[in-house]
């Protein structure tokens, strides 16, 4: 499994906003020049006009912006995205975290909305009356030719302008992109046209000539800019779209928090809070920031951030996320954590990881674009030759050569994979799934295994103690009392299962000599009795021996389906506590949706195999499918051993214990309800704790990597057949710049068909 987060500890990582790149021939370019450098490796996303980069500690920002302006492009850092920075328009208590822009206005590739609008505007003014009166003979007038002239010049020079400026800058470096094939082929069409003009002045003095009949191409040289600026500017248009799932998200934060202090309840903006304040959440109000209810009441709408539909009940001591709505009663929250440490700043952290990736699939897209310029400009120059030897025929050679410049703009090239992750990995954020990188997306398709953690993760993790079954010597009460005071040491759910109980009855007595050990129990002294508590191992390990009746009471309890904790005092067996937890609703019907998807669902618990196997018969797993009694360290290891027989595991998981498992597998999948630490070991989160949501994730991972798969087929099909139609003269260079503009929209709008998945 791979986790991109991960680096050496002499290694720093730093983003750039990148200005100038127009196609994959620049994602390249940037690349390849950033890993020159020793140490450095880096990742360019076009459709973000940014990158990720690794740095060892000795490199300075400034030599790696100097690098990227060697290539030819302008280069800036960006912001710290998780600072708190109350102007912003993002509430920096949940942590600021800059979503994909919208293309920018001012740089030279002409992508800005506002720059490229006027350009489109104007070139469009002057294309129209061009186009009728070269195309069509009853709108012509004597020298017509001359008036074409006039209307091409301010399209081929100003509207142009961006992409004549990008291939000069490039060619300074000794560079080519798809801007040197855009301004190449008009400027080509422009000045042969104008050399044919100048050398016939009378060239159009009749009037009623068809094309064929004339030598002028300025007409070609207005549409192709026309058309390729128009595809700019709906292609940028819908990048803008593609960003706004995560940009969307990321605006949930509340501006403000009612704050209380001495007793006081004061406004101030949601920046301002620290870990530790008192805030008031009144019924409809977001949170305004991660913390646990102090006092109150409430249901909780959390469908922003996790994806459930159903609002959640919470209490004393339960945990809240910032973003999320107070649909009811008045809390008392504490804040735990603010800014960057917010559940939500490690939401956009991940997808803005995930976005900034490359897929395994986009390196043949790289190495294909790396020499995908010059050899068209090799084939642009070879077929204007062949056309003017074998046929003599000059125009016939421009228009083919033009033609075959302006169908390879690699534009659909380079957008296929990154629009794709961009507009899937915003979905999944809707969703409350989140992607942490591109190889994800690889991975998901070829697991065949999912090995589910059971508490927590099929069934509630909400334990409750049950029945208590003292043996010999030992009342109900006492046995429960003793239990409780030796587990209130622990972190574990059981132990806080059997606390919450044994407080309920009496006061907790103190423990001292605490020790535990995980998966087995726990050890303390309660007054002047030894108390341990946990798995039958550890009462051996104790010194406490079970009798025959011993026995068959454990067996009793663990067929009805309970937990049974055993307790020992003083090296004798006192009795049972029995705990039972509930199967989530949605288990069931969740593993048969991920059986539907071609996976073999494999139950993975700490617990004996009798209530493993009475939970697998009731959610759909095969008997045969079950690891019961496994230790924490043992999670792994089952994962090793489904590999070992040549599966490909994916792991569900979402507590400490589990974030080894996570790692080792092939696909890690943590429930968001869970840990940091388990959240931090996995390649997907769930935001939410729903079974469901595992099955959609995959189902959005696979939809998202199809996705990329289908804009690559129709990006290498559109370029690999257009050229040899193009060369041998059957491509009119206007049809080809409308196909090339078309080729780069089509491609951004099936990609943002994934913004409706998920939805009835």
């Amino acid at each position: 499994m791979s986790n991109e987060t991960t680096f050496p500890a002499n290694q720093r990582i730093i983003e750039l906003d990148i200005q100038g790149m127009t196609c994959a021939s620049c994602v390249g370019r940037v690349e390849r020049k950033l890993g020159k450098i020793d140490g450095v490796e880096a990742l360019v996303n076009l459709p973000l006009e940014s990158a990720r980069i690794t740095v060892p500690e000795s490199i300075s920002d400034e030599q790696i912006i100097a690098t990227v302006e060697s290539a030819g492009y302008q280069a800036s850092l960006k912001a710290d995205r998780y600072a708190a920075a109350p102007s912003q328009a993002q509430s920096a208590s949940i942590g600021t975290v800059e979503p994909p822009k919208a293309p920018r206005t001012d740089h030279i590739t002409g992508h800005g909305g506002n720059d490229l609008k006027k350009r489109l505007v104007g070139a469009a003014i002057f294309t129209v009356p061009l186009f009728i009166i070269s195309m069509i003979p009853a709108a012509q007038f004597p020298h017509w030719g001359w008036v074409a002239l006039v209307l091409a010049t301010p399209v081929v020079f100003w509207s142009a302008w961006p992409f004549h400026r990008a291939a000069a800058i490039n060619a300074r470096h000794l560079a080519s992109t798809m801007d040197t094939l855009v301004s190449i082929g008009v400027l080509a069409a422009y000045f042969f046209s104008l050399w044919q003009l100048a050398v016939d002045p009378m060239l159009t003095a009749h009037i009623g000539m068809p094309m064929s009949e004339h030598a002028l191409y300025f007409e070609t040289a207005g549409v192709v800019a026309t058309f390729l600026l128009l595809g700019r500017f709906l292609e940028a248009r819908a990048k803008s779209k593609a960003g706004d799932a995560l940009k969307t998200l990321l605006d949930l934060g509340a501006k403000e928090a009612v704050v209380l202090r001495d007793g006081v309840e004061t406004k101030i903006p949601a920046a301002e809070l620290v870990p530790g304040d008192e805030f008031v959440v009144r019924p409809g109000e977001k949170i305004a920031t991660d913390g646990f209810v102090v006092t109150g009441h409430s249901a909780v709408d959390t469908a922003l951030v996790t994806g459930e539909s159903v609002p959640v009940e919470v209490g004393p001591e339960d945990t809240v996320t910032g973003a999320t709505i107070n649909t009811s009663g008045r809390l008392l929250v504490r804040a735990t954590r603010v800014g960057k440490d917010t559940t939500l700043a490690q939401m956009g952290r991940l997808v803005s990881q995930a976005q900034t990736g490359k897929a395994p699939i986009a390196r043949l897209a790289d190495r294909i674009s790396a020499v995908f310029v010059p050899i068209v400009l090799a084939i642009a120059v070879l077929t204007f030759v062949l056309w003017l030897v074998f046929t003599g025929d000059i125009n016939a050679a421009v228009a083919a050569s033009v033609a075959v410049l302006v169908i390879a703009c690699p534009c659909a090239l380079g957008l296929a994979t990154p629009i794709g992750l961009l507009v899937g990995s915003g979905r999944g954020a809707q969703l409350g799934i989140l992607i942490r990188g591109p190889q994800v997306l690889e991975d998901t398709r070829k697991i065949d295994t999912v090995l589910l953690d059971k508490t927590g993760t099929i069934t509630e993790g909400n334990l409750a103690v049950t029945s208590t079954v003292p043996a010999a010597g030992f009342d109900a009460a006492t046995l429960l009392a003793l239990a409780g005071a030796a587990e209130s040491g622990s972190e574990h759910p059981i132990a806080h299962a059997i606390v919450a109980a044994a407080r309920a009855e009496a006061p907790l007595a103190k423990a001292t000599a605490f020790t535990s050990a995980p998966g087995g129990g726990v050890k303390a002294r309660i007054g002047d009795r030894t108390v341990v508590a946990g798995r039958s191992s550890w009462m051996r390990e104790n010194g406490v021996q079970l009798n025959e009746s011993d026995h068959l009471r454990l067996r009793e309890a663990q067929q009805t389906g309970a937990t049974a904790i055993m307790i020992g005092v003083d090296g004798a067996f006192a009795g049972l506590v029995n705990l039972s937890d509930t199967i989530k609703e949605s288990s069931e019907a969740a593993i048969a949706r991920l059986k539907e998807l071609g996976l073999r669902p494999v139950l993975l618990t700490g617990d004996n195999a009798a209530v493993a196997a009475q939970v697998a018969s009731r959610v759909g797993i095969a008997e045969a499918d079950v690891f019961a009694d496994v230790f924490p360290e043992g999670k792994a290891q089952a994962v090793r051993k489904l590999q070992a027989e040549g599966r490909v595991v994916a792991m569900v998981g979402d507590g400490v214990n589990d974030a080894p498992a996570l790692a080792q597998a092939d696909l890690g999948i943590a429930m968001g309800s869970g840990t940091d630490v388990a959240i931090e070991a996995a390649d997907l989160t769930i935001m939410g704790n729903d079974l469901n949501q595992v099955a959609q994730s995959i189902e959005l991972s696979r939809k998202t990597l199809g996705t990329i798969k289908m804009n690559l087929f129709w990006a290498f099909v559109y370029n690999t057949a257009g050229i040899p139609v193009a060369a041998l003269g059957f491509l009119n260079p206007m049809i080809a710049g409308a196909a090339m503009a078309a080729s780069s929209v089509l491609v951004v709008a099936n990609s943002l068909r994934l913004r409706s998945f998920g939805r009835k």
